[in-house]
């Protein structure tokens, strides 16, 4: 027997031992295993159906954590305000019944007066310039004051830039609003934008909005092209106005109770899987536009791509008189920030 070879055996094993942690530390990679990550469940709720831009950043952010925690971490969605309008979810996230879910800024906003800074007409040029303050200092600032009413706010997802759909006239000028009812958010801001724009602002849910439309108790109503699309508005609207009024942020919200009793590697999975599924929807939402948009069109919807955004500009001046002062420093923050 070579009694040599057998005494030189453990040291080429300790030699590969040491070359593979060499190997993983140079590569990044957690010495951890993922069987270290506790057992998670999570509910996440929105409002909206399957086709939205909320939908996929939701998926997204489900497969990501279920890639990052080897499984152990599993997210069930309900879509559809299954579990009830955006309100209702962020009052069972205070209270622990709602796990977290991807929320439309205007409603985080009755929460916390801060959010509706972002809801100022015609605040932010582009999207790109929405995205440099809202992941920057200013974002983060605003996001963690959610904590004081009980709720944790994770990321900035997307919404994007509003836009008026109706079925009674072309609309160019802020004239052309003139008693338009038109369903808005419940916020005080978009209620208030509207008026001055001389609309018929109506307050409602979501859920109640889709109801109005189809029963034409409503005229019109304001939101992104991904949801003017995935909710078929073309089926009872025939005008859509590309004003760009507001750049609309999502959410991604958590329960402040949920959270606080996860570990802390699950709490840095969960985080850094909705920061991932927020860029991630942003960048299905700028690909996807044209081609709803053109869809849109196909189904008989008569687009105005150029009203005269200068006549609303200057219509909307008396909601910046009002609400100027009311976020602290935050709106001459944002807008020093954009020069």
């Amino acid at each position: 027997m070579d009694t040599t070879a057998l005494s030189s055996t453990p040291r080429i094993l300790f030699k590969r031992a040491t070359l593979a942690l060499a190997c993983a530390s140079l590569l990044g990679l957690s010495l951890a295993s993922h069987a270290d990550v506790p057992a998670t469940n999570l509910r996440l709720a929105h409002v909206v159906n399957s086709d939205d831009t909320y939908h996929i950043a939701a998926t997204r952010f489900q497969e990501l954590l279920s890639e990052k925690s080897d499984g152990a971490i599993s997210v069930e969605i309900f879509p559809n305000a299954s579990l009830g309008d955006e309100r209702t979810l962020l009052e069972g996230m205070q209270i622990g019944t709602v796990d977290m879910g991807v929320i439309t800024n205007g409603p985080v906003a009755n929460f916390v007066d801060e959010f509706s800074v972002f809801e100022l007409p015609f605040l932010f040029p582009t999207k790109e310039a929405a995205y440099e303050v809202l992941d920057g200092e200013i974002g983060q600032e605003i996001l963690d004051k959610l904590e004081g009413v009980n709720l944790k706010g994770l990321a900035f997802a997307e919404r994007g830039f509003r836009n008026i759909t109706n079925s009674r006239n072309a609309i160019n000028t802020p004239d052309d609003l003139d008693g338009l009812r038109l369903r808005v958010i419940e916020n005080e801001v978009y209620v208030d934008t509207f008026r001055t724009l001389g609309a018929n602002a109506v307050p409602m849910a979501w859920t109640e909005a889709l109801t109005a439309l189809q029963q034409g108790t409503i005229d019109g109503q304001e939101n992104p092209i991904n949801a003017i699309y995935a909710f078929n508005l073309a089926e009872t609207q025939n005008y859509l106005t590309m004003t760009r009024h507001i750049y609309a942020p999502a959410l991604f919200v958590m329960s402040l109770p949920k959270w606080n009793a996860m570990p802390e590697e699950v709490q840095a999975l969960v985080l850094d899987a909705a920061r991932e599924a927020s860029t991630y929807a942003r960048e299905q939402n700028a690909e996807m536009e044209a081609e709803q948009l053109a869809a849109l069109e196909a189904a008989g919807m008569e687009i105005n791509d150029s009203p005269d955004i200068e006549a609303f500009q200057t219509a909307v001046a008396p909601v910046y008189e009002k609400y100027g002062q009311q976020f602290g420093d935050y709106l001459p923050r944002i807008q020093e920030a954009l020069q």
